[in-house]
Order: C-alpha cells, then structure tokens, then sequence
C-alpha cells in the first residue's frame, strides 16, 4: 500500500475499525510501520477479518461505554496517535424522530468520541512526549442536510470539540485535528431504509452513484482516500496544524 514507513515505531488506536474509514485507518498505519494498534468496534469478526502485520489488541465493545475506558486506558502506555472514528447514522426529521432516537445517536457519535479523545489525550500527557488526534465529523457539520437532526449535530459538536481540544492539547504537545467528509462509500448507508431499497432495486453501485450525482466532483470518496487524509493530519509531516477541521467532500459544502 505503501513504502513511506512515517508511522514506525508507533502505537495507534483507532474506532469503528472493524470497516470503512476506520478499517481503511488502520491498514494503512499498518503499512506504514505502525509497532501497535489498539482497534476498537462492536463488530468482533470484522475486527477479526483485518489482515494485518503489526501487533493488534481488539477491543469488542462500544466506545460510549465508560467501562471500556477505564479498562482500556491503562493499557494505552505509550500512545502516539489517536483516530476517533465510530458514529452512527439517523434518519427523520426533528420533530418526527424519537428522543431515544436522538440519545442513541449522540452517545456514539458525541459521548463515544468525547471518552475516546479524553482517554487517548491522558495517555499521550502520560508518556510525556505528547501525540497526535483525530475526529471523524462530517460535512453535515458545516453544511445543513434536512433529515439527519442527531447526525449533523453530533458531527458539528465534535468539530468544535477538536478545535477545544487543540487548545487544551497544545502546550502538552498533543496536535488535535478534525475532518469533515462528505459522501464516502461505506457501509454506513446500509443503516438508511431509502437507500436500502434503491441499491435493492438498481444495485449498490448505481445507488451510490445516484446520490453522489449532485455533487460537483460526481461521486463519493473512497474510505482509502480519506484515511490518506487522516493519516496526513496525524503524521509529522502535518506538524503545524492543530485545531483545523479539514472538509473533503468532492466540493459538496460549495
């Protein structure tokens, strides 16, 4: 995937690894010389069926779990780099959408990566050589997308999480960054009813391209795609940015 080894030696720890943009993360840290990553998912067998050289530790279970955290943190000694990845996806309008539906969204999305910034930021001060982070918003926390009240909130509410985050990270040396995707082909999809049924009747492939038609680029990024962007603002090379919510979304928040 990759001869640049920018990432040897390092420890890395990665939510909603088990597919997608997570999975996508953790591969390419893989390839890029990563000593150890901490990949956390409920999804055991996808975390399982990731083919990977470095050492691994799985984690099986919600990152809106507190009791994850206090069982995992001691165990991060030594941690350089965090991608704060698990959400979730919703559907329906605020005033259709059940307060249950709201709270399951945002713990995952808010809660979980607020537990899983806070912990990985104690463990990079710990080790006293600081670290780098990064939180997985969306462009629906810049641009306002009717019909997914929770997601975009959640999304926008950890984009300025990351910029206080970079504040309070800074003079411990922990760079701490966001970026904001638009459409990526991902099995987050699957969760929407509407597009469910399209991909039943036209087939994935054409179901995708059909939503990625409005955008300027014309379609979706890949989870590879983003994970090079991801992997940039973490890395040395991306040295000077802290506190930046990076948009990449094909030109769709134009």
């Amino acid at each position: 995937m990759s001869d640049i080894k920018d990432f040897q030696g390092r420890i890395a720890l990665v939510t909603g690894a088990a597919s997608g943009i997570g999975a996508a993360c953790a591969k390419l840290l893989d390839a890029r010389g990563a000593a150890k990553l901490f990949l956390v998912d409920v999804d055991a067998a996808g975390l399982e069926a990731l083919d990977l050289s470095c050492q691994v530790e799985h984690v099986v279970g919600s990152v809106a779990d507190e009791a994850l955290w206090a069982s995992l943190e001691p165990r991060l000694a030594g941690l350089d780099h965090a991608i704060a990845n698990a959400g979730i996806a919703s559907g329906g309008s605020l005033t259709e959408i059940s307060f249950a539906d709201w709270r399951r969204v945002l713990d995952v999305n808010l809660d979980g990566a607020y537990l899983t910034l806070a912990a990985a930021m104690r463990a990079m001060e710990a080790g006293g050589k600081g670290g780098s982070a990064v939180i997985t918003s969306s462009s629906t926390a810049v641009k306002a997308v009717p019909g997914i009240g929770p997601y975009g909130v959640s999304k926008a509410a950890v984009a300025h999480m990351a910029r206080i985050a970079a504040l309070e990270g800074a003079p411990k040396n922990i760079r701490v960054n966001a970026i904001a995707p638009g459409g990526v082909d991902t099995n987050i999809w699957d969760s929407s009813e509407a597009f469910r049924d399209a991909a039943a009747k036209h087939g994935r492939d054409v179901a995708i391209k059909g939503m990625a038609a409005g955008t300027p680029n014309g379609r979706f990024a890949s989870s590879e795609e983003i994970a090079g962007t991801i992997l940039y603002m973490l890395s040395d090379a991306g040295s000077n940015m802290t506190g930046h919510v990076l948009v990449s979304d094909g030109g769709f928040t134009l």
